[in-house]
């Protein structure tokens, strides 16, 4: 009797799975909701400090595979994938950063992770995910020649303040399915035109903070903060930029953001310098000088030596053509330069060298703990000398307590820049409020 119960319910399984293919049914909530504790240890990371990335690896190419090997091969093929997935996630990510990793979404894999603004970037997210696909179809190719995988991969950010994580994770999930596929008529088409709606209507909103000087205790310039429309899942700028880039659409938010910033300056009649963040991306568009001159032909009030333009974000510049040239057009123009995140992903020697900045802006990473750590301090000082021989200011970011501020103190930093002094508030007449 039991057996018959079972053969039954096998039957009823197999004409579910004839009737109902999986890519038919990927966009039902994920199993993973019910066989793992992911609410509870994304609810532990964002509690913690972190943001969360939910990263979807979609196997474009499995239904094609699917045909050529037959259903045995094939089931076999994706069980060499999954081994190899996760051997490629351990040499990628720290074993810490990891929240959960499954392989239950449909033709592809989930990813969660955490992500701190200190350390992390979208570009580091990107190279990620390339090298794990990378490290998968290396491995494959050895012991399946004839066989070539096509990952699409795609990410978003958990809305830490979603009322339910639950619902949360499983918004994201899909919205990061979504992003991997870039299909018509699906979610994607809902975020790129949530992102031409900002765009559009520049629902940016702009946050200053001071960068002060560490002998005099003066402010001597601002960095202009982003964040999107306010209440939404897009308000802070990983969420907002991570969306902007994979929808094609970074170089649009980066000129609203410039516009933005000169539009505050005007406004508020601040005399003081401003830092605007830029991605190597927009530095290196072909457009990037022409657009920014057409700008400042509207504001004609702002000198460009006001203004300095930060490359933001650890990206590599190599690749972008354009970027030196930019570069170089930006100095002709007045605008000065600094690199950021100094000591922390591709931000090198090499990049200083190339570039010869204005200012160096030395990354959290390395000044976090700075007191309790003498190599990091002894890192401080070897980049203090090579901003002094490149005739650099050097800005030390993220000051968090009194004893990181004592260490610039002794080591005759220039710049600093933190919570310690001030969080980033709104621009008023050229004074934070």
């Amino acid at each position: 009797m039991v057996r018959r119960y079972i053969e039954k319910a096998r039957n009823v399984m197999q004409w579910g799975k004839n009737l109902l293919p999986l890519s038919s049914i990927r966009f039902y909530p994920p199993p993973f909701m019910l066989r793992n504790p992911v609410v509870e240890n994304v609810t532990e990371a964002l509690q913690a400090g972190h943001e969360v990335a939910v990263i979807v690896f979609n196997l474009k190419n499995s239904a094609e595979l699917a045909g050529l090997l037959g259903q045995t091969q094939h089931s076999q093929l994706i069980k060499q994938i999954k081994k190899y997935f996760r051997i490629s996630v351990e040499k990628e990510i720290a074993k810490q950063d990891v929240i959960s990793l499954h392989d239950f979404y449909g033709d592809g894999f989930t990813l969660f992770i955490k992500v701190n603004f200190d350390r992390d970037c979208l570009s580091e997210i990107d190279l990620m995910m390339k090298n794990i696909t990378y490290h998968m179809d290396k491995k494959l190719q050895t012991l399946h020649p004839a066989i070539e995988l096509i990952f699409q991969p795609g990410y978003m950010f958990i809305d830490k303040k979603h009322y339910s994580i639950h619902d949360s994770v499983i918004k994201a999930h899909s919205q990061a399915v979504h992003m991997a596929e870039k299909k018509a008529k699906t979610g994607f088409n809902d975020m790129v035109l949530t992102m031409r709606k900002i765009i559009s209507k520049k629902e940016i909103k702009l946050l200053a903070q001071p960068i002060i000087d560490v002998a005099t205790k003066e402010i001597r310039a601002w960095e202009m903060l982003s964040r999107g429309p306010k209440g939404t899942g897009l308000e802070n700028p990983m969420p907002l930029f991570s969306v902007a880039r994979q929808t094609g659409m970074l170089y649009e938010l980066e000129m609203i953001i410039i516009e933005k910033v000169l539009e505050q300056i005007k406004v508020t009649r601040c005399r003081q310098d401003i830092f605007v963040n830029c991605t190597p991306l927009t530095l290196g568009n072909l457009r990037f000088t022409r657009d920014l001159k057409s700008l400042m032909l509207k504001y004609t009030s702002i000198s460009p030596k006001q203004i300095t333009i930060e490359v933001t974000e650890s990206d590599s510049i190599e690749g972008l053509k354009n970027f030196n040239y930019n570069i170089k057009m930006l100095r002709l123009m007045g605008f000065k330069i600094a690199v950021d995140d100094t000591g922390a992903g591709y931000s090198s020697l090499s990049t200083i060298s190339e570039i010869m900045p204005d200012i160096i802006k030395i990354d959290r990473s390395l000044i976090q703990n700075i007191h309790q750590n003498s190599l990091k301090e002894s890192m401080l000082k070897g980049l203090l000398l090579v901003a002094r021989e490149a005739g650099s200011l050097v800005v030390a970011e993220g000051i968090e307590n009194a004893e990181e501020a004592s260490v610039l103190t002794r080591n005759k930093v220039d710049l600093a820049q933190g919570n310690f002094y001030s969080p980033p508030t709104a621009l008023v007449n050229g004074f934070a409020t």
